[in-house]
């Protein structure tokens, strides 16, 4: 994102777009890759709702939250592209609200993948998370990306 200092991310979070909906795809590779073409596109509250319930010292990654509006609502999966930009708007929201603060910085990339998108980037997630217990690790060369060591075994079961 960009400019984040000009958006009102509390709008944005509130905004549901004609969310929740339901759409069915019709491309083979998208139906094989994600086991089904009922697609779910859930609000961006939603994806609030569900981090706010990540307790310390806990992790969830977004694909653990797809998976669970996937399965809540009766779709093959849940669409992940606007789940990446609604956890997003979901951490500047909060960065930007005095109270009802999301614990944004516990919920994770892909296979425990520090987001660099959220508020302060890479290096205030990793902060927040060692407070909290948490070990980072640094893999790649050329592109550095950071994890959280073991993850899976602090996954919150939001079922």
């Amino acid at each position: 994102m960009a400019n984040e200092d000009k958006k009102d991310f509390n709008t944005m979070l509130h905004d549901n777009k004609d969310m929740p909906k339901f759409q069915t795809i019709t491309d083979l590779k998208s139906i094989e890759k994600y086991g089904g073409d009922r697609m779910y596109f859930a609000p961006p509250i939603d994806y609030d709702k569900i981090m706010k319930q990540i307790p310390f010292g806990k992790v969830i990654t977004v694909g653990k939250i797809r998976e669970y509006f996937a399965k809540k609502n009766g779709a093959d999966f849940t669409e992940p592209i606007t789940a990446g930009i609604f956890v997003s708007i979901a951490a500047w929201a909060s960065y930007q609200r005095e109270e009802e603060n999301t614990p944004y910085w516990r919920t994770l990339k892909a296979n425990g993948e520090l987001n660099e998108k959220y508020p302060g980037g890479i290096e205030a997630q990793r902060e927040m998370l060692e407070r909290e217990g948490h070990t980072i690790i640094q893999k790649g060369r050329k592109n550095i990306k950071y994890y959280v060591k073991d993850y899976e075994s602090v996954l919150f079961d939001v079922s």
